[in-house]
């Protein structure tokens, strides 16, 4: 499906998948031959680390020209569920949000594009719209919620020569050599206008924030900091150093009263092994109602406050294992915590509801479950578990 526009309703800024590998090289190529410029480079590869060290463009103006075709405007619409005061009934009514994500690799089928958790997250429709004002539909590839991070895809076989002709892929710093007090530049669809560039330095590296939404309060670690405006929209963007390179994606913007100048971006360096794993994945999409394979589990998310507590693992807490059901005899029991789901991290009972319904019935999974260890003072054991989900219509 191919669509103009983009829509401009907001969300905040803080609040699984290809069959073969994404392709991974080094020594990018400018697409005006001119290989002195850390540009970004053409969609068939990806840079890893700078090839370029001592280059650095004379001013922003030249970076947001080399940067901006790697930048994309994402739309998520989504559904949502709120209760009527009047009937006292559930009302569902369809919204949309606006983010931003940063194109970072391909592979024979499709566009990569990495962004945040929460830009995507509950998407029942996702629109890319790239540097040409041009848009497509995209899919979510997989998820890294604990780390708001996020893969997207779009189709090679959507997207016209003309456009593939007028997008790069952004090439990738090192988040680990930069300095406090460098300058750096912020790219991203702020406000949900279109793309818009700002400019700042790195004011702290590894900062924590607390980020509270939805009764609970996520802390995200070893964050950028920087006094480059990030406003809504433009989380899932780009933060470049001045050699045009991304060294991190912004996540969260510091909104609390009379505060100023605090955006927070997560460092590239702990980015690139997480996206990579989601952009080799396989691609799913979400199976209707009732079509996606079951566990057969009740179960509750564990706190943050009891894992900084009482040191329990973030997850899935079992309480209670259906007799006879895919998760018994998988071997799951009572009071296990599932703590990733077919290799991705698993933070709460709604993301692993979400997680289950884009695998059908009969598939195969690897689940990882932390166990209370029976030996005294050894706390929690991890282990792989293999379990086939069960079919729903089962269950009637």
């Amino acid at each position: 499906m191919k669509r103009r526009g983009l829509a401009c309703l907001l969300s905040l800024a803080v609040t699984g998948s290809i069959i073969g590998a994404a392709a991974i090289h080094s020594g990018a190529t400018d697409l005006q031959a001119d290989t002195t410029e850390a540009s970004a480079v053409p969609v068939s590869t990806v840079e890893l680390v700078s090839s370029t060290p001592d280059f650095s463009y004379a001013n922003v103006a030249d970076v947001a020209e080399a940067v901006m075709p790697s930048i994309v405007s994402i739309t998520n619409t989504s559904v949502q569920e709120v209760r009527d005061w009047f009937s006292r009934r559930a009302v569902q009514y369809e919204t949309s949000s606006a983010g931003s994500g940063i194109i970072v690799g391909s592979n024979d089928e499709e566009l990569l594009i990495c962004t945040n958790n929460h830009v995507v997250e509950g998407a029942t429709e996702l629109t890319v719209t790239f540097i040409d004002e041009e848009s497509y539909q995209a899919v979510v590839k997989g998820t890294d919620p604990s780390n708001d991070l996020a893969i997207a895809a779009v189709k090679l076989s959507d997207i016209p020569d003309e456009t593939m002709n007028a997008i790069r892929i952004a090439k990738i710093g090192s988040s680990d050599q930069m300095r406090v007090g460098e300058q750096v530049v912020a790219i991203g669809n702020a406000l949900g206008y279109g793309q818009s560039v700002t400019t700042g330095i790195v004011s702290a590296k590894d900062r924590s924030i607390d980020v509270a939404e939805s009764m609970e309060t996520t802390t995200y670690e070893n964050l950028i900091q920087t006094d480059a405006a990030i406003n809504p929209g433009n989380s899932g963007g780009a933060l470049l150093n001045m050699n045009g390179e991304v060294i991190g994606i912004n996540s969260a913007k510091a909104s609390s009263s009379g505060v100023e100048g605090m955006g927070y971006a997560i460092p590239v360096d702990k980015a690139m092994p997480i996206l990579e794993n989601l952009m080799n994945r396989q691609t799913r999409t979400r199976l209707e109602d009732g079509d996606y394979g079951y566990v057969g589990i009740n179960g509750q998310s564990v706190s943050s406050e009891a894992t900084m507590l009482y040191g329990i693992p973030a997850g899935v807490y079992v309480t209670y294992v259906g007799e006879n059901t895919p998760a018994e005899k998988a071997g799951l029991k009572e009071g296990d915590i599932i703590t990733a789901f077919d290799g991705l991290n698993v933070s709460s009972m709604e993301e692993f509801q979400d997680r289950l319904q884009y695998y059908a019935p009969g598939e195969t999974v690897d689940m990882t479950v932390s166990s209370k260890s029976e030996t005294p003072g050894r706390g929690y054991e991890e282990k792989t578990l293999t379990i086939t989900l069960g079919d729903r219509s089962e269950l009637q």
